[in-house]
């Protein structure tokens, strides 16, 4: 019987998908073999030896202590593209919000409320919030994966022009951009010519900043801005600093911070990218799967620390997590042949410092063979899967 902990509310859709017979799914159990979790903040959290995998219902890590987790031989997945199409819906909305002024104009119509002639003010006074049209105007789009390519191809059919950079555009990614975005090889084309930019891009050290000062001087005067995907890629002083010089018209946030919050032609969103019921049911039916291939035959997709890897065997799977370092393969092959044991296929993937092998032996897999593997050095987790 397998235990998987829920951190966070969970859509049932999702843990309904374990078979009963096999999990028990709780926000109480301990020592757990896998967690499901959303936003709840694990990097002070210690690991129990059981557990196996962390799966995150949604795109972003940064609760997570990820590069721990690898160390441990906890293979910790995300969920990308389950939530794509609730953030491009509310990226849209974005564009709006920083053209129309319709966040002001509702604001101020709401304060006329029990004053005289009201409805006849209210038509008067709508000079006011006049804003641009997305028709015609360009929008830059930075990452073109699976929320970034949505919006610019959704942008397309509101007949703005595209431009799009992404410096690791997949092919499948590629495929279904609509042909008419033109995807540039230099950031700075989307900062000198966009009249609306919008950032999709994981927050990692590198990322952090990724729109400082020295970007917003090469843009045009009066461009929006639209951050919907992590505060720390835009330096919020250098922001607030350009809209109160004219430099930036709107800038819409999906992301609170003391520095933003309150800020004229600023417009703070409680980081509702996600927040949609069906978004919710995606991730934590996708969580789920992740889990189960990788609890009971060692598949890993979608893993952010792990390398993917999958293998249909016809007789015992050794999983061995282990550091990529070189002649590490070719000592656990020789563990596996100095018992006896036949290897009908084999299966190795690398990311970074960490890889993954999976191994298919014919014959009695047993304790001696587990620990010969464990000794080797480098070697994080074994598993056997029957």
């Amino acid at each position: 019987m397998y235990n998987i902990q829920t951190l966070n509310k969970i859509a049932s859709v999702g843990t309904d998908i374990f078979d009963k017979s096999k999990y028990t799914v709780s926000d109480a159990c301990e020592n757990p073999d896998a967690i499901m979790v959303r936003s709840a903040k694990m990097h002070d959290m210690e690991f129990g030896s059981n557990l196996l995998a962390i799966a995150r219902a949604g795109a972003g890590v940064n609760n997570i202590p990820v590069e721990r987790c690898a160390e441990e031989g906890i293979c910790v997945f995300n969920t990308p593209g389950a939530n794509s199409n609730a953030v491009k819906e509310l990226a849209i909305c974005a564009l709006l919000l920083a053209s129309r002024k319709i966040v002001e104009a509702a604001s101020w119509a709401a304060s006329l409320k029990g004053t005289p002639d009201a409805p006849k003010t209210v038509e008067g006074g709508k000079a006011m919030f006049a804003g641009p049209e997305l028709l015609g105007k360009k929008l830059g789009v930075i990452g073109l994966g699976a929320i970034g390519g949505k919006i610019a191809n959704t942008a397309i059919k509101l007949g703005m022009k595209v431009i799009g950079y992404d410096p690791y555009l997949s092919l499948d990614a590629a495929l279904h951009l609509d042909p008419h975005v033109q995807v540039v090889a230099d950031v700075n084309d989307i900062y000198k010519e966009s009249d609306y930019i919008t950032i999709h891009v994981p927050y990692l050290p590198s990322t952090k900043n990724t729109i400082d000062a020295e970007q917003i001087a090469m843009m045009k005067d009066g461009v929006r801005l639209i951050n919907l995907a992590r505060g720390e890629l835009i330096n919020s002083e250098a922001v607030v600093k350009a809209i109160a010089d004219g430099k930036i018209a709107k800038y819409v946030t999906d992301f609170a911070d003391d520095v933003v919050l309150g800020v004229e032609n600023i417009i703070v969103l409680p980081h509702l990218g996600a927040s949609t019921p069906e978004s919710e049911d995606n991730c934590a039916v996708m969580a789920a799967h992740e889990l189960i291939d990788y609890i009971e035959n060692g598949n890993i997709k979608n893993s952010v620390n792990l390398p993917n890897a999958s293998m249909n065997a016809a007789g015992t799977k050794v999983c061995v997590i282990h550091k990529n370092v070189p002649a590490l393969i070719a000592a656990m092959t020789t563990a596996v042949g100095n018992l006896g044991l036949n290897i009908d296929n084999m299966v190795n993937a690398s990311k970074k410092e960490f890889a993954y092998t999976m191994i298919d032996v014919a014959g009695d897999v047993n304790n001696s063979l587990v620990n010969d593997i464990k000794a080797i050095e480098g070697v994080i987790r074994v598993r056997v899967i029957k």
